[in-house]
């Protein structure tokens, strides 16, 4: 499959742009940002070629795949899926419904593959408890917990200087990994009114949940708590008992963002569409919008 690479930041460098180039079945086309110099620099660094056009480096590839910031990403893949492009797109899909919404709309329309990377969902020892837990009735609550340490004093993290990031916080970055935790387990909210939200201190929110299957569960997400308070915790209750996420490796993410560019690859041929596609990444950009709706943002 002939992809193209739109982004040049971090997450293009150390995650993306490393698992195309290294993937066997995949020929890197070209990379495109939005500024010329670190696309070169990026397209050496990757053996490939820098655009300066992005609907040339759209033309020339069978996919795209998108490393930049949502409301960026989200316009940029609605001009592929138009083009025919299968999309392999970040969460969250973007920060207000009608982007998200036409993304969605064009790729149905298109018939084109989609697969959004959340990342849990193609990270081996949590997509197998994912699976597992889908497969089972009876939960009643669900708790997940995302605490990092980007936005902390002295962070060291390449993304903590993400102007994205820093405008929208824990809600928008870690909301939809949680999400994607509780909702194939639990079901669909009932309806966007079954949305509670509160603040926490700096960006942390919290949120409340009433789930199609009668279970409820919370949210809390902070990019900013000391180092040593961070952490990722997911857990569900019911009538299987009690169950935790497991733990992942980490680093992983290039070789789950291969297993993400495979799911893609078998959505394509087969027509099967993947749960984590643009539908799924709509629905949770609909449940944080709304849920950012009730905190007066």
């Amino acid at each position: 499959m002939r992809f193209g690479l739109f982004g040049t930041g971090p997450w293009a460098q150390l995650t993306q742009g490393p698992a195309l180039a290294r993937h066997p079945g995949v020929d890197l086309v070209g990379v495109w940002g939005r500024r010329p110099d670190a696309a070169r620099e990026l397209a050496g660094h990757l053996g490939t070629r820098a655009y300066e056009d992005a609907d040339a480096l759209i033309a020339d590839c069978d996919a795209v795949a998108i490393a930049l910031p949502p409301d960026v990403q989200a316009p940029l893949a609605v001009r592929a899926a138009r083009a025919g492009r299968h999309l392999l797109l970040d969460k969250p899909l973007a920060t207000t419904v009608p982007a998200a919404r036409e993304v969605a709309e064009a790729a149905q329309a298109s018939g084109v593959a989609s697969v959004v990377f959340f990342t849990l969902h193609f990270t081996p020892e949590t997509a197998a408890w994912l699976a597992e837990q889908g497969t089972k009735d009876g939960w009643v609550n669900g708790r997940a917990e995302w605490f990092a340490g980007i936005f902390a004093p002295g962070s060291d993290s390449p993304y903590a200087s993400s102007p994205w990031r820093r405008e929208r916080g824990g809600l928008w970055d870690i909301g939809p990994h949680a999400l994607s935790v509780l909702l194939p387990p639990l079901g669909d909210v009932t309806g966007l009114d079954a949305v509670g939200a509160a603040r926490g201190p700096g960006d942390m929110v919290h949120l409340t949940l009433r789930h199609v299957s009668g279970a409820s569960s919370t949210v809390t997400v902070s990019l900013g708590v000391p180092p040593q308070a961070s952490s990722m915790t997911a857990v569900l209750r019911g009538t299987p008992g009690i169950v935790t996420l497991p733990d992942r490796d980490d680093p992983g993410h290039v070789a789950a963002f291969a297993a993400a560019v495979d799911a893609l690859e078998r959505a394509a041929r087969t027509g099967d569409p993947h749960p984590c596609d643009v539908r799924f990444a709509l629905r949770v950009t609909e449940i944080l919008a709304a849920a950012e709706e009730r905190l007066g943002d």
